[in-house]
């Protein structure tokens, strides 16, 4: 969202260029056709209930300044996973060498930065 190749039209507010943004599950993106992901069976719901949310992001340019940081992350993912390539990623994930787990959302938390009084991360 926000970037120039994510659909929506730019606007300024108080000196700030801005993307509209339609969650999938909003009123909005509902009353556009995504009620389909929403609603389980053929009929129509005559009430409609948001799972999501509109608004409006900040610009963030192209995707292409993102790229690099996206290949980078797949690399330690795999690196993290023990795999050189996705090759040899799909080999050991069919194979048996390879298993992901399910992690509770304590286990998530307590996975990341906790018991700081206060951090900073850098995203690039």
């Amino acid at each position: 969202a926000g970037t120039d190749e994510a659909p929506g039209e730019y606007f300024y507010q108080d000196g700030i260029r801005l993307k509209r943004y339609r969650g999938m599950g909003s009123l909005e993106a509902m009353q556009k056709g995504s009620e389909k992901r929403y609603v389980w069976d053929n009929n129509k719901t005559a009430v409609k209930v948001a799972q999501g949310v509109s608004g409006a992001v900040e610009d963030k340019g192209s995707l292409r300044r993102y790229i690099p940081y996206l290949i980078q992350g797949v690399r330690h993912g795999m690196q993290d996973a023990g795999v050189s390539s996705l090759v040899d990623a799909k080999e050991k994930l069919y194979g048996g060498g390879l298993r992901f787990e399910i992690r509770s959302p304590a286990a998530q938390k307590e996975g990341g930065v906790h018991g700081l009084h206060s951090y900073q991360k850098r995203l690039y």
